[in-house]
């Protein structure tokens, strides 16, 4: 069953891996493990990473944080250089005006913040998803995302090409006590088959090696991930 993935980079870092040692993420590893999992004759043709270069003023480890990207993303091309697609969008950093958090809130209590937002993203999965479907490009495809936002492009794939399947992995680590964070049951309602978390053994086991060779300098995991 030809398989194409689609990650959305930043819904997976903040869901998944921020915070953890498991950063340097093989993706097409544990895509692989977890589409075997559904059906074993799954087989990945390509695997489409959605991101935006991260704003390395705004960032705790400023430009070093802007490198640390930028060698994972050539770390994975490196390995996979038939497999993975890198795609970017950008942050756009602007003033905002928003209400203080407090109960009840008090819409004329504000503070002026810096607002940044992720753009193109959203976009550009909805139509790569919308397109290779229509295509007939693959008999499978997966979304690696739990945003509403890209809810519509299921709907319309669904409508378009209902013979295609869909598989939704969502990019939370399961907690074993305490409450998990909620699962998006619109997307899960769209798809053939969900994988509502991931699990810390899965993304122990799916860690690229700590120095990936590449035509020029080596790509070597950042010492703090």
């Amino acid at each position: 069953m030809k398989t194409i993935i689609y990650i959305d980079g930043y819904n997976l870092y903040y869901g998944a891996l921020h915070g953890s040692p498991y950063k340097w993420l093989d993706i097409v590893k544990l895509c692989e493990l977890i589409c075997k999992e559904q059906n074993p004759s799954s087989n990945i043709i390509t695997v489409k990473f959605f991101t935006a270069p991260v704003k390395a003023k705004v960032s705790t480890h400023g430009q070093k944080s802007l490198k640390s990207q930028s060698d994972y993303h050539k770390a994975l091309q490196s390995l996979y250089p038939n497999t993975v697609e890198i795609f970017n969008g950008y942050f756009m950093q602007e003033r905002g005006m928003l209400p203080r958090y407090q109960k009840p809130l008090d819409k004329q209590d504000k503070l002026e913040v810096w607002r940044l937002e992720e753009k193109k993203t959203d976009v550009n999965i909805a139509l790569h998803m919308y397109r290779d479907a229509i295509k007939h490009q693959a008999d499978q495809l997966v979304l690696v995302s739990n945003d509403s936002d890209l809810v519509p492009a299921l709907e319309f794939i669904k409508n378009e090409n209902a013979n295609i399947f869909v598989g939704s992995i969502m990019p939370r680590r399961k907690i074993e006590s305490g409450k998990n964070r909620s699962i998006n049951k619109e997307i899960s309602n769209l798809s053939h088959w969900t994988r509502k978390y991931l699990l810390a053994s899965e993304l122990e086991k799916s860690q690229l090696p700590d120095v990936v060779p590449s035509r020029k300098k080596p790509a070597l995991k950042p010492d703090y991930w």
